[in-house]
C-alpha cells in the first residue's frame, strides 16, 4: 500500500511542528495508542492545542458534546 503522506497532511491538524509522523497516519496512530492516546486529528483544534490527547480527555469532550 502506498502512503498518501502529502494528501494526509492537508487534513492533519497536529500543531506539533517537529513531528516526524505528520501525514503518516499508521505511524501516528501506533505511536499514540502505545501511550493510551489518540492522535490530534481526533480532537477539535482548540483541544488538540492542549496536547492532552488522552483517552480520558477525549471521553470528557464527548460527554460535554464538544466532539
Amino acid at each position: 500500500m502506498e502512503c498518501k503522506k502529502e494528501k494526509n497532511k492537508v487534513n492533519c491538524n497536529c500543531s506539533y511542528d517537529p513531528c516526524s509522523r505528520k501525514g503518516i497516519c499508521c505511524e501516528c496512530l501506533s505511536y499514540h495508542l502505545k501511550s493510551r492516546q489518540l492522535p490530534g486529528c481526533a480532537f477539535p483544534n482548540n483541544a488538540e492545542r492542549t496536547y492532552d490527547r488522552s483517552f480520558e480527555h477525549f471521553a470528557k469532550l464527548v460527554n460535554e458534546g464538544k466532539i
